[in-house]
C-alpha cells in the first residue's frame, strides 16, 4: 500500500501555494495526499505566525494531528515554526521541524525522522538567506495557478513578524518566472496569479534593472495566457509604470490589493509604515485614472498602540473617500519580538471590538456601491470548479475580483464566459450567462 500524507495549512495564499507544492514533493517519492482528518503516516502542519491567533491555531493543529494519528511522523514547517522553534519543539509529538527554508528537504527530512525515531530539528537562520528557494509548481489547483515569484521582507514595520520569520527580499529569475507561466498556460490554466511576500520589491536583488513592471511586460506575451493578476502590493510601489502596463495590457486584471493599515498619519509614523495618507490617496486616484474599472481592496489595523478617536476617525474618513471594493479590517494583534508590543497607549479590546465593527460596516457599504456600479454591463467571468454552497448556482470572478453567480453547466466550469449583471449585493452579483445575446 502506498504511504499516504495529510496537510493543514493556515495563513495566507503564500502559504496555501508552498504545501500544494510539497505535496506533490510527497506525490513524487510515491505517497498518497489524504485529507487531514484522515489517518496518515505523516502529517504536516504548514503554521502562521501574522498574529497570536494564528500562534494558538498552529498549536492546536499540531496537537490535534497526534491525537488523531498517534503513530504518524508529525512535520511542523513554515512562518511559526521559524520564529518559535523552541515552543514548537516543545509540543509532545513532533518529528520534524522545518522553517521556511528547506523545504525542498521536506520528504527526505520525514523520512529520516521515522527511521531514526528522533526530532529533526532543521529550522536555520532566515536573515542570511539570499536565494529564492523554487519550489516544484503545483498542478492540483483547478481553476487559477498560485505561482510565488518573490519571497522576504525589508520594511519591518513595527507590527509584523514576518520579516523575521521570511527573511530578505529574494526573487525568482525572470527566465524562471516565464517559464513557469508558460507551463500553467501549457496546462489549461486560464489565470495565473503571481504571489509573493513584499512583491512590489520583485527583482530588487537581482541584476539588471528589472522590476515587476518590467516583468509583466516580459510574461504577458505568453502565448494563451489569458489572465494575469497581482496580489497585494505596497502603495509607493504601485508605481505609474506598473499601472500603465497594468492599463495597456488586457490579460492583467484591473485589480490591486493595496494594504493602507491607518489613514492616520500619526499613526502610520509608529507603525513605520513609509507613506502617508495623502500619498496613499495620489497612488489610488492616479490607478482610477489610468484604470478606470479597477477593483482596489485593501486591509485595515484598528486599535493600534496609541490610535486615539481622531486616528480612528481619520482612517474611517479616508477609507470612505477612497471607495474601495472591498475591505479587510484587523484588530490590532501584538506580537512577541515586534516593537510595538512594547508600545505604551494599549487600546483596550472592547474599543477595538467596537472600531472593527464600524468599519466592517462601512466596508459593505462600499462592496455594495461597487457591486452596483456593474448593473447591466456584461464583464467576463472565470467560472470556478465548485459550486456556492448556498444555491447551488455556478460561482466566479470577474477580472476586477467581483464574484458572481450564474446558473448553467459544469461544462462551464474552468472557463472565462461573459455574463450580464441582474442583481448587486454586498457580498457580490448574480448575472445571466450572455452568450447568444
Amino acid at each position: 500500500m502506498k504511504k499516504t500524507v495529510a496537510f493543514h495549512t493556515l495563513g495566507c495564499k503564500v502559504n496555501q501555494a508552498e504545501s500544494e507544492s510539497m505535496k506533490r514533493l510527497f506525490r513524487e517519492h510515491g505517497y498518497e495526499v489524504v485529507d487531514f482528518t484522515a489517518p496518515a503516516d505523516v502529517i504536516v502542519i504548514n503554521t502562521c505566525t501574522v498574529t497570536h491567533l494564528a500562534d494558538r491555531k498552529s498549536r492546536q493543529a499540531i496537537r490535534q494531528a497526534r491525537r488523531r494519528n498517534p503513530r504518524a511522523v508529525v512535520a511542523v514547517v513554515g512562518c511559526y515554526a521559524q520564529t518559535a522553534p523552541e515552543k514548537v519543539e516543545a509540543i509532545s509529538g513532533v518529528d520534524v521541524l522545518v522553517g521556511t527554508r528547506k523545504r525542498r528537504d521536506i520528504v527526505d527530512l520525514v523520512e529520516e525522522a521515522a527511521r531514526e525515531k528522533r526530532l529533526i530539528n532543521a529550522v536555520g537562520d532566515i536573515r542570511g538567506a539570499t536565494e529564492f528557494e523554487q519550489l516544484p509548481l503545483d498542478f492540483s489547483s483547478r481553476t487559477r495557478a498560485f505561482l510565488k515569484i518573490q519571497e522576504g521582507c525589508n520594511q519591518y514595520c513595527t507590527y509584523c513578524i514576518i520579516p523575521y520569520a521570511r527573511g530578505p527580499i529574494r526573487s525568482l529569475s525572470p527566465e524562471g518566472v516565464r517559464e513557469a507561466v508558460e507551463l500553467y498556460v501549457q496546462r489549461g490554466y486560464k489565470e495565473v496569479v503571481l504571489t509573493g511576500i513584499h512583491l512590489g520589491l520583485y527583482g530588487a536583488d537581482l541584476p539588471g534593472e528589472i522590476n515587476l513592471a518590467r516583468l509583466l511586460e516580459r510574461i504577458v506575451t505568453v502565448p494563451g495566457l489569458e489572465r494575469l493578476r497581482l496580489s497585494s502590493l505596497e502603495p509607493l510601489e504601485v508605481t505609474d509604470e506598473l499601472l500603465q502596463v497594468m492599463a495597456q495590457r488586457p490579460q492583467i486584471c484591473p485589480h490591486l490589493h493595496i494594504p493602507l493599515q491607518s489613514g492616520s498619519d500619526h499613526i502610520l509614523k509608529k507603525m513605520n509604515r513609509p507613506y502617508t495618507a495623502a500619498e496613499f490617496s495620489q497612488r489610488v486616484e492616479r490607478a482610477w485614472e489610468l484604470i478606470p474599472d479597477l477593483g482596489l481592496s485593501t486591509d485595515v489595523i484598528v486599535g493600534f498602540p496609541g490610535e486615539r478617536p481622531e486616528d480612528f476617525s481619520a482612517t474611517y474618513d479616508l477609507v470612505r473617500s477612497l471607495g474601495f471594493s472591498r475591505l479587510h479590517v484587523f484588530p490590532y494583534s501584538p506580537r512577541r519580538g515586534t516593537p510595538a508590543a512594547a508600545f505604551k497607549e494599549q487600546v483596550s479590546p472592547q474599543i477595538k471590538e467596537e472600531r472593527v465593527h464600524s468599519l466592517v460596516a462601512l466596508g459593505r457599504e462600499l462592496a455594495l456601491a461597487f457591486h452596483r456600479r456593474y448593473l447591466g454591463r456584461t464583464l467576463p467571468v472565470l467560472v470556478e470548479h465548485d459550486r456556492d454552497r448556498d444555491t447551488g448556482l455556478l460561482a466566479g470572478y470577474t477580472g476586477n475580483y467581483i464574484r458572481v453567480l450564474l446558473a448553467g453547466a459544469d461544462t462551464l466550469m474552468g472557463e472565462i464566459v461573459p455574463v450580464t449583471i441582474r442583481a448587486a449585493g454586498e457580498d457580490g452579483c448574480e448575472g445571466i450567462l450572455a452568450v447568444g445575446e
